[in-house]
């Protein structure tokens, strides 16, 4: 496999889709330089398969006459690529080009003259100086999947030598006329189908990357590419859908992405822009789903509290209710009127947003008596990180207005049930929030290639996350 793994978020997606991207990416020079290593190791190892066919003939030598020779069994023994460099070519894909290879290969030798007399041996032959440069080209295929197939490719074989194991001297002068040059030749053209096999076998490997990657049992993440890759001469973007479906159900949100513009860094291999929409496009899907429903019951708020969810409790603040309903207890249950909105600001997330809050007493039937409503309207402020290769965070809460949205026993003050609700969102619905931010969403990635060294810029409109790569393989 010639495993160009950090190039393959290049083409997710038919290219016929045009629209602003909720998540970029951008592969710095020196993330090339990561993918480089990897890709000669792995072209180490595909030539390390050449198979040269035999070589037979017949040559006329002085004074001995006519000679028939044969040169079969040759293997690879040693392979060298000590130096190489990546370079793009703009608006194509990339080249990479090897200099100052070496190779040895070992073989039999037969020979045979003046009509009876035959002689046979081994040999080494040495090639020194040896170059590569091939181009690659970027595509996207039929099913939406990054595609790469070698465009040219050009060898160069320096000094061949050939050290006879056995034999007449005479013969050494034969080998080194006849033999080293039919050797050179096979050997190139055997080098660039080589080379066209790795880059071929690497489609196989693109097939892993995350074009539609599970979140959870409710969700999953599309990361299509929106447009063509931005290939300049010092790094690749790439424009990435970003965008949260329900498993299973489609459905686009009621908005779209808001341009942004990774800016120009190249500490770290690779850049990935997140925008808000990313944020909003996930809101859209779990609301949709109705995961961002609550049901609050009282063993739901910690021992410690002071407040409990009894009709005492809230009798204390709403006499008519422990009039009405006296020693119950209660359940609550919350509902987002509105998709939560996601902003991003210089070092600072927020998400905005509206809910229904219906207030129950649990009869003694188990049925339950709806005591109030209330409209919420709160704030919260969300921690971001990156673990793994998955995004994740936490929210606080910022801010909580209310409004009687309807009472089924009397007038009554909202205000006095602030410090209440209060504290049932930053001790019960946030935490139970944060337990399924914590477990984060993943990022574009490939096959076992992981992120290290990552650092997290939130910029105005967009997080921005530079990191570097390694391959787990």
């Amino acid at each position: 496999m010639f495993p160009w793994r950090w190039l393959a978020l290049l083409a997710l997606i038919p290219l016929a889709l045009s629209a602003n991207a909720g998540v970029k990416v951008k592969l710095t020079q020196k993330g090339l330089d990561f993918g480089r290593e990897l890709a000669v190791a792995s072209l180490q190892k595909k030539l390390m398969t050449i198979k040269v066919p035999d070589i037979s003939g017949k040559e006329r030598v002085k004074p001995i006459g006519k000679v028939r020779y044969s040169v079969t069994e040759m293997r690879v023994v040693k392979l060298g690529l000590p130096s190489s460099a990546i370079g793009l070519v703009p608006g194509t894909g990339f080249s990479l080009t090897i200099t100052n290879a070496f190779l040895s290969l070992h073989g039999r030798w037969r020979v045979k003259y003046l009509r009876f007399i035959k002689d046979r041996g081994s040999f080494d032959l040495a090639i020194k100086s040896l170059s590569i440069t091939t181009s690659i080209s970027l595509r996207s295929d039929n099913m939406g999947l990054p595609a790469v197939a070698m465009a040219s490719c050009t060898t160069t074989l320096g000094g061949v030598s050939v050290k006879l194991h056995g034999g007449a001297s005479w013969l050494y002068n034969l080998f080194r006329r006849f033999i080293e040059k039919g050797l050179q030749s096979q050997l190139q053209k055997k080098l660039c189908p080589l080379v066209a096999e790795s880059v071929s076998s690497m489609n196989q490997f693109l097939k892993t990357v995350n074009v539609m990657a599970p979140v959870d049992r409710y969700a999953e993440i599309a990361y299509p590419m929106v447009s063509s890759p931005d290939i300049s001469s010092s790094s690749i973007g790439l424009n990435l859908k970003g965008e949260f479906y329900n498993i299973g159900n489609h459905m686009e949100p009621p908005f779209s992405p808001a341009p942004f513009f990774l800016p120009n860094q190249e500490q770290s291999m690779l850049y990935i822009g997140l925008s808000a929409f990313t944020a909003n496009s996930a809101s859209f899907v779990y609301n949709k789903a109705g995961t961002l429903s609550l049901k609050i019951t009282d063993d739901m708020v910690p021992r410690s509290s002071p407040i409990r969810l009894t009709t005492n409790t809230f009798g204390v603040l709403i006499p008519q209710i422990a009039k009405l309903f006296p020693g119950l207890m209660m359940v609550l249950q919350l509902k987002m009127t509105k998709d939560p909105l996601s902003s991003i600001e210089a070092n600072k997330v927020t998400v905005d947003a509206k809910s229904s809050l219906t207030a129950y007493a649990i009869l003694a039937n188990t049925k339950l008596a709806p005591l109030f409503v209330l409209n919420l309207d709160f704030s919260v402020s969300a921690r971001v990180n990156v673990v793994g290769n998955k995004l994740a965070g936490a929210v606080t809460l910022n801010r909580l207005d209310m409004s009687l949205g309807k009472s089924y026993v009397g007038d009554f003050k909202v205000g006095s049930l602030s410090n209440i609700f209060q504290i049932v969102l930053k001790w019960v619905v946030l935490p139970t929030v944060n337990v399924r931010l914590k477990e984060g969403f993943p990022l574009p990635s490939l096959g076992k290639i992981n992120l290290k060294n990552t650092q997290l810029q939130i910029l105005k409109g967009y997080i921005m996350i530079g990191t570097d790569l390694q391959n787990s393989g």
